[in-house]
């Protein structure tokens, strides 16, 4: 068993981690920026290693200042948490080259699924259903007018090397497709300096559907159900459920069966997400985060499982500790992501946290880093917390979630607060009524601050 760990993260998550590493009896290590010297990760991990100044590319994706971290405190693995290095292929192999265990999938994993157009190739050739689309990247003006008019309009041009939104563009129609596709291109070269695109039929009124898995690299695998995503805005989850509100037993275990054997065709280690659109009772594959979401928490109060510590079994060479027949549905729960945000523009608010209550009792979880006096600063994710709640069923969740959110305290900065208070009362939400598009039509025509 590892008996010291870096958690090559900061904020809630690396909170997270080091919980699961004090239940285990695991020293663990933070890192931190110079901006993060008073961060409660860093109070509360066993050892802590300041990494560089305040910007993220000189502090927490700075992979000799990582390996450093390691090699001066003698932690034997890394924990990336999610975002940072959680998916980069290259920072994966330097930390196995040193002798380190990686917690998470091997490089070959994370390189595969990181490229688009080779994870839906991949993920397709074991059995994963896919949207219709190009084969492959598309790479003038005219193959993206064929393969328009032969998949149908509207139609969505994606980066290669995409997330968060961005090198993404819908065409409508036949006009459309000039500058879609142009657009697309260029803001992809600009996000991720790779200009490569490729064209998927763009389903009108889908929901966001994952299903995660989970494998211990020898060939096994399990499905822990589903998580609805559906509410997003500019493809930015906020609020995720679990089970999904309108997918029937049946169903999950179809589409969790295909994707559990799928990942363990590949001998896949550790948690994943196979996202999916689902629309008129079928999925459709849209990618695989090979890392832990921001939402594992819901999947967590649902099977009364720790994916964390799940994690560090499996990369010490443990078996998982359940088999698929184990994991049973317990209720229903819901998870809000806060964020330190100026509404209605969502600009980040920084700043002094002047007093802060976390709310309680049955049911509520709340994973944040927050507390009095705490100096939120400007240079990373605008994420301060997440609340997290469980019921016997969705009802009983929702109605836990309005009675949590009207005990948060978090004054001398704006948050996202007062949405999660109006979309607890929205009728749509509380019948689970909605698509990927339906938050953001209802901020532009209802939202007030």
């Amino acid at each position: 068993m590892i008996d010291k760990i870096l958690i090559a993260n900061r904020g809630e998550i690396a909170l997270r981690v080091i919980r699961a590493c004090r239940e285990m009896g695991i020293q663990s290590v933070a890192v931190h920026s110079t901006a993060d010297s008073d961060a409660m990760h860093v109070r509360m991990a066993d050892e802590s290693v300041c990494i560089g100044p305040p910007v993220a590319s000189e502090s927490y994706l700075s992979f000799p200042a990582i390996i450093s971290a390691c090699e001066i405190t003698g932690a034997q693995a890394i924990h990336p948490g999610y975002g940072f290095l959680s998916e980069n292929a290259r920072f994966v192999q330097i930390v196995e080259d040193h002798g380190l265990t990686f917690i998470g999938p091997t490089a070959e994993h994370i390189r595969i699924m990181g490229d688009k157009i080779t994870a839906k190739d991949t993920i397709k050739a074991l059995g994963v259903p896919c949207v219709p689309g190009s084969d492959g990247c598309v790479a003038t003006l005219k193959n993206a007018k064929l393969i328009g008019a032969e998949i149908g309009y509207p139609v969505i041009i994606k980066a290669t090397a995409g997330g968060g939104g961005r090198g993404m563009k819908v065409a409508q129609t036949a006009a459309d497709m000039e500058q879609a596709f142009m657009t697309a291109r260029a803001e992809a070269k600009a996000a991720f300096g790779n200009d490569e695109v490729y064209i998927e039929k763009y389903l009108t009124t889908p929901r966001h559907i994952e299903i995660q898995i989970f494998g211990d690299g020898k060939g096994k695998a399990v499905h822990l159900g589903e998580r609805d995503c559906s509410l997003q805005r500019r493809h930015q989850k906020v609020w995720e459920e679990a089970p999904g509100p309108v997918i029937s037993e049946a169903e999950r275990k179809e589409i969790g069966k295909t994707c559990a054997e799928a990942v363990s065709k590949i001998s896949y280690i550790g948690a994943g997400t196979i996202e999916f659109l689902y629309e008129n009772g079928e999925f459709y594959f849209i990618e695989m985060n090979t890392r832990l979401q921001v939402e594992h928490p819901v999947t967590e109060a649902i099977f009364g499982v720790d994916l964390v510590r799940e994690q560090i079994r499996v990369a010490s060479g443990l078996p998982m500790s359940f088999e698929q027949e184990e994991l049973k549905i317990n209720g229903h729960s819901i998870e809000v992501r806060v964020n330190a945000e100026k509404l209605p523009s969502f600009a980040p608010c920084p700043g002094t946290i002047t007093a802060y209550h976390a709310p309680g009792g049955l049911g509520v979880r709340v994973d944040s880093a927050l507390y009095n006096g705490y100096k939120i600063p400007p240079y990373y994710d605008s994420l301060i917390g997440k609340i997290i709640v469980h019921g016997r069923d969705r009802d009983e969740a929702i109605t836990r979630l309005e009675r949590a959110l009207g005990e948060l305290i978090v004054d001398g900065i704006d948050t996202t607060l007062p949405l999660f208070t109006a979309l607890v009362k929205a009728e749509d939400v509380r019948r689970g009524s909605y698509n990927i598009h339906w938050l953001e039509h209802w901020l532009d025509g209802t939202y007030q601050t």
